[in-house]
């Protein structure tokens, strides 16, 4: 046994030792209660947590009665210089001595658990997770209250994943970029094209996310999360490979009216009204300078919208401001950039190694770190990791059984079910009758993929091919692919897939694309089915017994129009990527029990399309260069089918039941005037009137309902998406000829009408942008359009 005076003098040595260091330690710190393993993803243990009882949970930041501030403020303080520099990577090292252990910030969840980030693994006694439809075509939902459920299911498994160490707590999505460009290998990730409703679906995936099903309770109002979110690319990104051009080297020349009104909404909307805690800075440069050193882009987020949370690179987004950009002239210039811009870690190792080298040639402050890791630490503290003991807290008890639960597959199934389309239904071919079906021929390489759910997908509860389901309903089956793969390079299958089709009393055809020709670093160069695939398409339609029905898979959009203009092709359903119930779904919408209602959420251009160059980040036509412009509200070009376009087995009239016909204003506005545009084209010149937005004093006071009532003429229940229009001023240069302004999906009944109404804001929904990128509400007739030609207008006047 140690004499006593040994055992003095040792722990009267620590005590020193730790409180000449480190002036807020408690004395009585014993430093083997200290040492952490790291963090292991792949075990099936609680994962490792600081302010473990009694030691460790008497430092201040683990004092839980103190604000979220003081108690980050307070954890900074304690780290020495290098120890700080140590977390400033997505990979963030542990601080043994005060009992932290190793943080890995990136998990993925875009539309369920997947393991491309390293926080995230399907090692242990979670074996897989609910992979629900890619974002596009939840996105062709438009259905708001499934987009919360989807993300509320994906926060109970990601809580449930992390207290059996298989899963972080921050997570790297939505992707909320604007699918721009048609042959963006990532657009499927996307919301799709629309500001608005890309703004929409950002608000209901977050604050899903961050409160899951106990968004009502205390400690979520009090600024707790469940999981983090984050809103990414920020911002401009829409490239991947094009030519010379690569995302990493990229800059995306865009006018403050574009920045404005198309590209920004998303990500203000995801921090201002979807309370984001995250937000991922792009790599892209944005007029010259790189998203992540650009100062006015992040001073904007934080000053103007608000934010509140913490700021990343996407993965060696620092690196590029130097390697690829040229924007910095050294390494250490290039951190310095970055933190003084407002990027609080880093994904990857740049910052780790680079940041003291900048600090001892003086280009970076001690301070810019301790601002970057209060961000940091402050969302930590929010999602309760220094809350002690997790099983204790109203999480602790999700676990496997909280993962591919009944519940969350059938509501991945409901999800396939409302985003796929019906493009083209000639003569009412479908729904087919089960009971007349007797055999069915199944054609195409799609047809047995197992990879259904795009991108960023985990390992599914269930792996099907998207035929499989289709045995269900008819009593004989056969399958020929016609293609080896995808790339359909040769005809050699075509004779058994003909030979095949044409003993079959009907035939699906699977067409499309995978990711092996759209994704991350890889965009497409053609809109045309790859390979020999439309050949393939249209000699099994002349050679089949009955028109066929095409079944199209993929995100982006397809130039098909020899199949929406070959009559042997009857009907054509775009499923994209449906997750891991799409084949059930398929199933049930081709024999009708399932009415579909699906809409694109992003316009299909002709192959002709593909001469505008990539690079080109105009959204407004311009006539004199030749230039089509891009999206439903600028494009001017001929389509194959348009944003919103989606068919159902019944057929739909609308009627405005209600709105006003006149808004009137008051003279008295912030700057006293009123002020007008003028444009000149030849001899005629407009002028409209109009009043500044930032001029108004009262814009709430505005808002207006508009009630519409739908009636189902079909003989088949089912949803239906109403969306409503504005139509642009004619006389106002740059207008969009049609935007979106509000959305919602309804249950119909067979001959009776059902009513929804929209609230509209007359300063966000009928205002537009001008060339300096200020928005404008114009005076005079605003048109309100409901389905293809229900018009109402709301003429805005002064008092």
């Amino acid at each position: 046994m140690a004499r006593p005076w040994t055992l003095l003098f040792f722990f009267l040595f620590h005590f020193l030792y730790f409180r000449s260091s480190f002036s807020l330690l408690p004395p009585f710190l014993k430093c083997d209660t200290l040492i952490s393993k790291p963090t292991t993803h792949s075990s099936n243990q609680l994962p490792d947590f600081p302010c473990k009882p009694p030691y460790q949970a008497s430092f201040p930041f683990c004092d839980t009665s103190l604000p979220t501030s003081t108690r980050a403020h307070s954890l900074v303080s304690l780290l020495t210089l290098s120890e700080k520099i140590s977390l400033l990577s997505n990979n963030a090292s542990g601080i043994p001595r005060l009992g932290i252990p190793p943080y890995q910030w990136w998990s993925e969840s875009l539309h369920g658990i997947a393991p491309n980030g390293p926080g995230v693994s399907f090692n242990g006694s979670i074996p897989s997770a609910t992979s629900f439809p890619q974002i596009i075509v939840q996105a062709a939902s438009f259905n708001r209250s499934l987009w919360s459920s989807i993300a509320s299911a994906i926060a109970v498994e990601a809580r449930a994943m992390y207290n059996v160490g298989q899963a972080g707590l921050t997570f790297w999505a939505p992707n909320i970029n604007i699918f721009r460009d048609p042959r963006w290998g990532r657009g499927q990730e996307t919301p799709g094209e629309d500001p608005m409703l890309t703004s929409a679906f950002a608000i209901e995936y977050v604050r899903a996310l961050q409160g899951g099903n106990w968004e009502s309770s205390e400690e979520i109002r009090n600024d707790k999360l469940m999981v983090s979110a984050c809103c990414k690319h920020y911002i401009a990104y829409d490239l991947e490979n094009w030519h010379e051009f690569a995302r990493y080297n990229f800059n995306a020349v865009v006018s403050q009216q574009d920045l404005e009104d198309t590209y920004q909404p998303p990500f203000r909307s995801c921090i201002q009204q979807g309370k984001a805690s995250c937000l991922m800075c792009s790599y892209n440069a944005v007029n010259g300078v790189p998203a992540c050193a650009s100062e006015d882009l992040l001073r904007i987020v934080r000053k103007t919208w608000g934010f509140q949370g913490y700021i990343t690179s996407d993965c060696d987004a620092v690196a590029t401001v130097y390697e690829y950009q040229k924007y910095a002239n050294s390494a250490e210039d290039a951190v310095a950039d970055v933190l003084k811009a407002g990027v609080d870690i880093n994904c990857g190792t740049y910052m780790v190694r680079k940041t003291e080298s900048a600090i001892k040639q003086g280009k970076v402050k001690e301070k810019d770190i301790d601002g970057a890791l209060f961000n940091l630490f402050s969302v930590q503290l929010r999602l309760g990791l220094y809350d002690g003991d997790p099983r204790r807290g109203m999480f602790g008890n999700l676990g496997p059984l909280d993962v591919c639960t009944p519940e969350h597959k059938t509501l991945a199934l409901e999800a396939a079910r409302q985003g796929i389309v019906l493009l083209k239904n000639d003569k009412k071919f479908l729904p087919l009758n089960k009971n007349a079906a007797e055999t069915l021929a199944v054609i195409g390489p799609m047809a047995f993929t197992t990879k259904l759910g795009g991108l960023y997908s985990g390992t599914p509860c269930r792996s099907e091919t998207l035929h499989e389901e289709l045995k269900q309903y008819v009593k004989k089956i056969s399958y020929a692919p016609g293609c080896i793969d995808v790339s359909c390079l040769t005809e050699a299958a075509f004779d058994d897939a003909i030979r095949t089709a044409k003993e079959a009393d009907y035939v699906v055809i699977f067409a499309g694309i995978d990711t092996t020709q759209e994704a991350e670093d890889l965009d497409r160069v053609s809109l045309l089915l790859p390979g020999k695939q439309a050949s393939l398409v249209s000699s099994v339609a002349a050679a089949s017994k009955c028109p066929v029905i095409l079944v199209l898979t993929g995100g982006g959009p397809l130039d098909v129009s020899f199949a929406e203009a070959n009559p042997r092709v009857a009907s054509i359903l775009w499923v994209g990527y449906p997750g891991e119930a799409g084949g059930e779904a398929l199933a049930e919408i081709i024999f009708g029990e399932a009415n579909p209602a699906g809409r694109l959420p992003m316009t299909w251009y002709p192959e002709s399309f593909t001469r505008v160059p990539m690079t080109d980040m105009r959204m407004r036509a311009d006539p004199t260069r030749d230039y089509p412009g891009r999206t439903y509200r600028f494009y001017t070009g001929s389509i194959i089918y348009g944003f919103g376009h989606g068919l159902s087995y019944s057929t739909f009239s609308y009627k405005f039941l209600s709105a006003p016909s006149k808004i009137g204003l008051s003279r008295t506005f912030k700057d006293g005037s009123i002020k007008g545009s003028l444009r000149q084209e030849g001899k005629q010149v407009y002028s409209v009137d109009y009043i500044p937005v930032d001029g108004m004093q009262n814009c709430i006071s505005l808002r207006f309902s508009v009630q519409v009532s739908v009636m189902n003429f079909g003989k088949l229940d089912g949803s239906h998406v109403v969306m409503l229009f504005s139509r642009g001023l004619e006389g106002l240069k740059g207008s969009p000829e049609i935007k979106l302004i509000g959305f919602d999906r309804l249950h119909t009944v067979p001959f009776k009408s059902t009513g929804t109404s929209f609230l509209v804001d007359p300063c966000e929904h009928l205002s537009v942008v001008d060339e300096y990128g200020k928005r404008i509400l114009p005076l005079g007739n605003h048109i309100l359009r409901v389905g293809d030609d229900i018009d109402h207008i709301v003429s805005i006047e002064i008092d």
